[in-house]
């Protein structure tokens, strides 16, 4: 057991979310994995993350969710709540993974970010 609380949200077939996973495995480190593909999402949660991190950190304009909307849906991610709300209706097109590093004041990465963990976890 360690004394670092993680949790990894993503979808479990993302090439990403598994290279992470397998990060945290081999430092020992036991991470709470929530697949937001079939256990959902929380506004709160999204607003926390779009507070944290911004939105256009989080929205993955690159991939094929994004290619697939249509003109109006792709529209909505002009402002914070609509992006955020687009996020919420498709989470494929979250950026992955997101990894929330707990402790008294969480800390958020998006993907694959091992220098940034390695930091943290060197701070105990």
């Amino acid at each position: 057991m360690t004394k670092h609380t993680v949790r990894l949200y993503g979808i479990p077939n993302c090439d990403t979310v598994k290279k992470s996973r397998q990060w945290f495995a081999d430092h020992g480190i036991e991470v709470q994995f929530h697949d937001f593909k079939k256990q959902g999402l929380e506004t709160a949660t999204m607003a926390e993350w779009a507070q944290a991190l911004g939105v256009e950190v989080l929205l993955n304009r690159k991939g094929t969710t994004w290619r697939q909307f249509s003109d109006s849906e792709q529209a909505m991610a002009a402002t914070a709540n609509g992006a955020q709300a687009l996020m919420l209706a498709h989470t494929s097109s979250i950026k992955r993974p997101v990894v929330q590093w707990g402790g008294q004041t969480p800390r958020w990465t998006v993907g694959f970010v091992p220098e940034q963990w390695q930091v943290w976890l060197a701070e105990g």
